[in-house]
């Protein structure tokens, strides 16, 4: 069974906690060791960004992190001989998330092959159309039970949204606004009736929320209206200052305590 399919089936009874971190950054090398620092300290399910020079849907601390991931010489290559060294070590889902162009170059085929070979279970492609994911993507990668999540927003029409749940597997990413990535002190009205609009949907894959989490307040909001919660910048920022993963995993217990 895929890694992400027995997450949400064995802990579905449980809130899922999911961290995202940009590859290559803060260092080259410190790829495997936040991973696994990850694993060691509770974090379910784990993201890892692959970094790409013009990224669209993020934020300026996401951005800044991708920045220095291509400073340091990070790329899909170096990425997949990273996760290969440490395949056996790792036991929770990983996905690679990050942009349509530098997976075409690698090669769609390529990419889902070494996916697999290197443990990762699925990716996000923000930028990946749906009609190229249906015609083009899905095929390869069910062929290597790779799943491809796909992204909602308060703008996703409901149709769309039911489109996506019958065609996608593991789960659905419900982004909390349609804005770019960022740290948010709290989910105002109109993002509340949009997580109750979506739960009275009863879609059939689970969802997680991301896109603005970094405290208890938004925390709490994400756990209760969906499997989990999703948290990119403010552990980014963290493990940038700290450049340790147990010191910004500390601090981030502590800010989602606040």
């Amino acid at each position: 069974m895929n890694k992400i399919n027995k997450l949400f089936s064995e802990k579905k009874d449980e809130k899922i906690l999911s961290l995202y971190f940009c590859a290559g950054c803060p260092t080259l090398e410190s790829t495997a060791e936040v991973i696994c620092t990850m694993e060691r300290r509770g974090i379910s399910m784990i993201e890892v960004g692959i970094p790409f020079s013009d990224p669209l849907a993020d934020g300026p601390v996401i951005q800044g992190a991708a920045t220095q991931a291509l400073k340091n010489g990070m790329n899909l290559k170096t990425l997949f001989a990273q996760l290969r060294g440490i395949k056996d070590q790792v036991h929770i889902p990983l996905i690679l998330m990050g942009y349509l162009n530098p997976i075409l170059i690698y090669g769609i085929e390529e990419f889902c092959k070494s996916c697999i070979d290197s443990g990762v279970s699925g990716a996000i492609i923000p930028d990946l159309p749906f009609k190229d994911y249906l015609e083009t993507v899905k095929p390869i990668a069910d062929k290597y039970d790779l799943r491809i999540i796909m992204l909602i927003t308060p703008e996703t029409s409901e149709e769309r949204i039911r489109f996506i749940d019958e065609h996608t597997d593991g789960f659905i990413y419900m982004v909390s606004s349609a804005a770019i990535t960022g740290a948010q002190q709290h989910f105002d009205d109109a993002k509340q009736e949009y997580f109750r609009r979506i739960n009275a949907m009863d879609l059939r894959n689970p969802r997680m929320i991301g896109f603005g989490i970094s405290n208890k307040q938004t925390l709490e909001s994400a756990q209760k209206n969906a499997s989990g919660a999703i948290i990119g910048s403010k552990f980014v920022t963290l493990l940038n200052e700290s450049k340790d993963a147990d010191e910004a995993i500390d601090k981030l217990f502590d800010a989602l305590e606040r």
